[in-house]
C-alpha cells in the first residue's frame, strides 16, 4: 500500500477513547484530500477507527498490524 502521508498521529500507549478522539480532532484540522496515518496500540481502536470513518464519511484507505502496532491510513473526504 502506497499512500501520500500528510500527517502522522502517534496514539501508541493511549487507551480508548483517546485514539479515536485524537484522530477525529486531527481530521477536523485537515483539508479534504489530505491523509493521516494513525499509529495505535489499543485493540479497541480496531472497532473505533472503522466506526469513526463510517459515521464521518472519511475513507479508511488501509489498516494493518505489525508487532502490536495498529496502523490506519485515513483520507479526509468530507468537510464536517
Amino acid at each position: 500500500m502506497t499512500a501520500v502521508m500528510d500527517r502522522v498521529l502517534d496514539a501508541k500507549g493511549l487507551k480508548c477513547p483517546l485514539p479515536v478522539i485524537k484522530t477525529r480532532l486531527a481530521l477536523n484540522k485537515m483539508a479534504v484530500g489530505e491523509v493521516v496515518t494513525v499509529l495505535a496500540t489499543d485493540p479497541a481502536s480496531k472497532i473505533d477507527i472503522h466506526h469513526l470513518c463510517n459515521i464521518t464519511g472519511n475513507e479508511l484507505v488501509d489498516a494493518s498490524e505489525e508487532d502490536g502496532v495498529l496502523t490506519y491510513v485515513i483520507r479526509r473526504t468530507e468537510a464536517e
